[in-house]
């Protein structure tokens, strides 16, 4: 798969950056972008989540076309709604073609494309005829082929990294189905993180879903049916449909020591699916880390993905970096509220200790691979 990869796509590497969000991921994909080896790939699968696109079956072109177009329902909800995340970038530009309200906002066009280029109408419509024509094949051969395409519009990019603040849950299904790939993951202190989260259109909706989930008794928001719907609560029903009072997410009360929870819960699992990652395949990234010492860090994972740590890149890292350090912000909680979140962060504090991903040893062993 490695080699052949390597000659269909001209893409040498490719990694995936993964965590639970809220830990500094978006300033990340910042400074990988700005990298000349790097095609920045920002949020893909935060937009392109589940079959067909993310499993073995056959696409034709066509088909893996409508993926990468298809509107993701719920994110142009949460616009219609005024409650969207700060990590969109497509609906702040009126000018462009596509909006939530009228035609619904390209998957791929939400976050990704206009990570890449300030045209993104203008790429979409360059991709759809070339992908279209695609063969039928596995769909992650289809992904290796749009990497490719990717990077070659972009200016020969040779490593591919795709970034998702929210994705640590998926790391089964991405070794899965691109073994050969990359693992990092970028983790924050679990307090800071969790009171992050709590402050996060994004998280508290994804908390009112895993309730949704817990009364509904199913396991996935696709397994939900219309009697399900029927019987939720006022309040969390019409988060389901295609605009919701925002007041519902922005001013409900969300006590902070849950989101402590939801942070355990992600890294818990997240670690254990990295431990079926070989070990040269995976390396971890401390935020706290990172702005400590962002260029010893970054010539790291640059040495990881297979790119050369640039002087210049890493002092245009540097620079950002410099201004998106906020660390210790959960000591200004009241005392009982950390209390209750430092204990319900304390399982995913454990799993880092002592699940691989955070050790030293696990850092050194890795940073040559």
């Amino acid at each position: 798969m490695g080699e052949e990869f390597t000659v269909r796509t001209g893409i040498k590497t490719l990694t995936f950056v993964v965590g639970t969000g809220r830990s500094g991921s978006t300033a990340l994909s910042q400074v990988l972008r700005l990298h000349p080896e790097v095609l920045s790939l920002n949020e893909l699968y935060s937009c392109i989540d589940g079959p067909p696109a993310l499993s073995h079956q056959h696409l034709t072109g066509a088909e893996f076309w409508r993926c990468l177009r298809e509107p993701m329902a719920v994110f142009d909800a949460m616009v219609r709604s005024g409650t969207p995340l700060p990590e969109f970038i497509y609906n702040r530009h009126p000018e462009w073609r596509y909006s939530a309200e009228t035609t619904g906002i390209p998957a791929i066009s939400m976050m990704t494309l206009p990570h890449l280029t300030d045209a993104p109408d203008a790429l979409l419509d360059a991709l759809e005829p070339e992908v279209s024509a695609w063969p039928e094949r596995p769909a992650p051969q289809q992904w290796h082929a749009l990497f490719g395409t990717l990077a070659s519009r972009v200016g020969g990019r040779e490593a591919a990294v795709e970034r998702s603040g929210y994705s640590l849950h998926r790391v089964d299904t991405l070794y899965e189905l691109f073994p050969e790939a990359r693992f990092v993951h970028l983790h924050r202190s679990g307090p800071d993180c969790a009171l992050s989260m709590s402050r996060h259109n994004g998280y508290r909706m994804i908390s009112l879903l895993r309730e949704i989930l817990r009364r509904s008794g199913v396991e996935s928001a696709s397994d939900l049916t219309d009697d399900h719907i029927k019987q939720l609560p006022d309040d969390l029903a019409p988060l389901l449909g295609p605009q919701y009072d925002p007041a519902l997410v922005l001013d409900r009360e969300m006590p902070v020591p849950d989101f402590g929870t939801l942070w355990s819960d992600l890294i818990c699992e997240g670690v254990d699916h990295l431990s079926a990652v070989p070990a040269e395949q995976r390396t971890s990234l401390s935020y706290e880390r990172l702005l400590d010492a962002p260029r010893q860090e970054l010539a790291r994972l640059a040495d990881f993905i297979g790119v050369q740590p640039f002087a210049e890149w890493l002092e245009e890292g540097d620079e950002i970096l410099d201004g998106t350090g906020r660390r210790d912000s959960s000591l200004r909680l009241p005392e009982r509220a950390l209390s209750a979140l430092r204990d319900n962060c304390a399982r995913g504090e454990a799993a880092l200790g002592t699940g691989g991903t955070n050790s030293a040893a696990v850092q050194a062993s890795t940073s040559g691979s």
